[in-house]
């Protein structure tokens, strides 16, 4: 009797190694819900995102209006330009989208240069405030 049951458990265990080896690997691996060249492709688009709101906003605050608007009102330029890439992906692109909003409004004639002057300040003081309570 022991040597029927040794037997059997025997036949058992080598049944069950030999359909796990027959099962091909991919099917016991977990399947990924996005795939990982999807995820470099995201990664990828974000970066270039970021890059681009943060080339638009550095671009921004350099103009000699921007510099010259910064230094009447006591800021340092170099200072808040230094400040921008620590904003995070979202800050960055709404200031990103207030730049292009303010340079294209201002080249329409829809805003005047004191009222560009004004965005101008208030970016650079976003970007002080932002970096200030982190």
């Amino acid at each position: 009797m022991q040597l029927n049951s040794r037997q059997s458990l025997k036949v058992l265990i080598a049944s069950l190694l030999a359909v796990l080896f027959l099962i091909p690997s991919d099917l016991m691996a977990q399947k990924h819900v996005v795939s990982p060249s999807d995820l470099q492709k995201e990664v990828m688009a974000a970066s270039q995102s970021r890059q681009q709101n943060l080339k638009t906003v550095q671009d921004f605050l350099s103009t000699p209006l921007a510099e010259k608007t910064m230094r009447q009102a006591k800021i340092d330029p170099q200072q808040v330009r230094s400040a921008v890439p620590t904003l995070n992906d979202d800050e960055l692109a709404q200031l990103a989208s207030r730049a292009n909003k303010a340079q294209t409004d201002f080249a329409a004639g829809d805003i005047n240069q004191r009222e560009l002057l004004w965005i101008i300040l208030a970016i650079a003081v976003l970007v002080l405030i932002i970096v200030a309570v982190r």
